[in-house]
């Protein structure tokens, strides 16, 4: 029995599917980390998390298991034993497990029991479920190891502490939502209450398509203290020393990172999940077009944060309704962003589709036909510039008009990823006033403001009519906001939304808005996932329904 363990927690990105990628990516953490017992990673951090249908192909299972016999062999130095996520085959059933890799060999295999299959986990999908789980014995201790999900819920902790464990090792991947550090912390606190056992809950970082991983791990102590809090969104490797004491095992107090205040949260969450997907992608960067708004202003911003001014490449589209505020501002913020701007006048194409409908429009006012049409003349022209030099387009639509379908399908809709996707107007407000007012941590743009404060100011304006204002079409965005945000995110009814105070014709148009636009949503470029209630990933509605709250 041993009264002493050290152990590096990895708080470390993944690629999905990139085994070897992965599993070099580990040796060099433990080559670095040499003096310490066992070094931990995140779940799944061999083969990748969310990995969704891909990992249903054995090949998958069949390379996952050739890296970790390439792990363990290396662990028979003497040197730390390795905790790493992988999956694993028994009884022909596929399990999301840990292994416990030291002396040359894979010494334990723990298999997760509680599959999340809610908001955007669809494990029970693909994983089978492992029986509650007893400790595992690592140089003299007791290691309980609750994957994720059990460690949220009492059942498998409980088990680990009354067949023996003495502390918790928790590798997590766990998505990015807005103030879900706190509900780690919470379920921490509870796991530890309970079991009065201290815990390391161990969270992987980095973007994975729509989710993004913030990290934000902690070791917290028997007594419910913290010993270490990881920066959030940075790899990281902490080496904590572990001791057993008269009350049971304690961890010697590192360091405590400050959390991030909501602003800066999930500007980095933009930045983060823009740059994982355009890097991993391997595009040479993004197009947008710039229109003298806020939310291509804002796009603009994120997309330099992200990748750098000489990777973003802007476009400025006028036609006869822009106004002269408008290229002015365009051009004001891609002067202080470092961005190239190209200036693409539509009036041509425009002039071309009037002549090619006029004699199937003939008789019929000018309506939304024909601005929409400016909108998909933008989307066409952004997308050849795509096919021809390789740079993702980058859509600039935020989830008020996402929600209610003011936006144009194949339009300006049409693109590759979205960093606004799930991100209301007011809070683009919120950021826009932001990012003027501060440097990200993470960002590779430089100081100052990102945008002209007119661009903030102005009352948007989708610029496809004369005199044309949002809030001739909606409610005006702080009211707007506030309506989805209890239909979308709370799942609240028309009437519960006007006991709050709303008016009942404006609640009802607002829903009826947002149940038919649900098959442009379906269409909608993947985006950053914000708060618990993305569209695509965590709301999943029938294009097709009667269901109405109110009639």
């Amino acid at each position: 029995m041993t009264d002493r363990l050290t152990i590096a927690l990895a708080q470390f990105s993944q690629n999905v599917g990139d085994l070897r990628g992965n599993a070099d990516a580990m040796l060099v953490a433990r080559a670095k980390h040499g003096g310490v017992d066992l070094i931990a990673f995140p779940e799944l951090q061999l083969i990748g998390y969310p990995t969704e249908d891909l990992v249903l192909k054995p090949a998958l299972h069949a390379a996952a298991e050739v890296e970790l016999q390439r792990l363990a062999k290396v662990t028979a130095d003497g040197g730390p034993g390795m905790l790493v996520g992988t999956t694993h085959v028994r009884d022909g059933k596929l399990y999301n497990a840990v292994a416990i890799l030291d002396g040359g060999a894979v010494t334990a295999t723990i298999l997760k029991h509680e599959l999340p299959n809610y908001g955007v986990f669809d494990e029970k999908r693909v994983f089978a479920s492992g029986p509650l789980p007893g400790p595992v014995n690592f140089r003299g201790v007791r290691l309980g190891v609750p994957i994720c999900e059990d460690m949220w819920l009492a059942p498998v902790c409980e088990c680990l502490a009354e067949t023996g464990a003495e502390l918790l090792i928790s590798p997590n991947a766990s998505p990015y939502e807005l103030g879900k550090d706190d509900r780690r912390l919470s379920a921490g606190v509870a796991r530890v209450t309970e079991t009065g056992l201290p815990i390391a809950m161990l969270n992987r970082v980095g973007g994975q398509d729509e989710v993004v991983f913030e990290g934000a791990s902690y070791v917290m102590n028997p007594d419910r203290s913290l010993a270490v809090s990881f920066r959030e969104w940075d790899e990281q490797i902490v080496e904590t020393e572990w001791r057993r004491t008269a009350e049971g095992w304690r961890c010697s107090p590192v360091e405590i990172a400050p959390r991030e205040d909501d602003m800066t949260s999930i500007y980095h969450a933009m930045v983060v999940g823009l740059r994982d997907y355009v890097t991993r992608n391997r595009f040479p960067g993004v197009v947008l077009g710039l229109s003298g708004g806020i939310d291509s202003a804002l796009s603009a911003a994120v997309a330099v944060d992200a990748l750098g001014a000489d990777k973003v490449w802007c476009v400025m589209m006028p036609s006869r309704f822009t106004s002269r505020d408008s290229l002015d501002d365009a051009a004001a913020g891609a002067r202080m962003l470092g961005v190239r701007l190209d200036t693409l006048p539509i009036g041509p194409a425009m002039d071309a589709f009037d002549t090619m409908l006029a004699p199937l429009f003939d008789g019929r006012g000018r309506d939304i036909a024909e601005e929409n049409i400016q909108s998909r003349i933008r989307g066409l022209s952004l997308m050849a510039l795509s096919n021809k030099f390789g740079h993702m387009l980058l859509t600039t639509g935020n989830k008020s008009e996402m929600s209610v379908g003011y936006a144009t399908i194949y339009g300006d809709m049409a693109g590759g990823y979205s960093v606004l996707k799930d991100v209301y107007k007011t809070t683009v407000f919120e950021l826009s006033r932001w990012r003027n007012a501060n440097r990200p941590r993470l960002g590779l743009g430089g100081e100052g403001p990102v945008m002209p404060e007119r661009v903030i100011d102005k009352p948007p304006s989708a610029e496809l009519r004369d005199d044309q204002k949002d809030q001739d079409s909606l409610p005006p965005y702080e009211v707007l906001d506030a309506i989805l945000h209890d239909l979308v995110e709370a799942e609240r009814s028309v009437d519960d939304v006007v006991g709050k105070g709303f008016d009942r014709d404006i609640v009802m148009k607002v829903e009826r808005l947002l149940n038919v636009a649900e098959y442009k949503r379906r269409q909608a470029p993947p985006g950053v996932k914000i708060g618990r209630r993305s569209f695509g990933r965590d709301r999943r509605y029938p294009i097709t329904h009667a269901f109405r709250t109110a009639t």
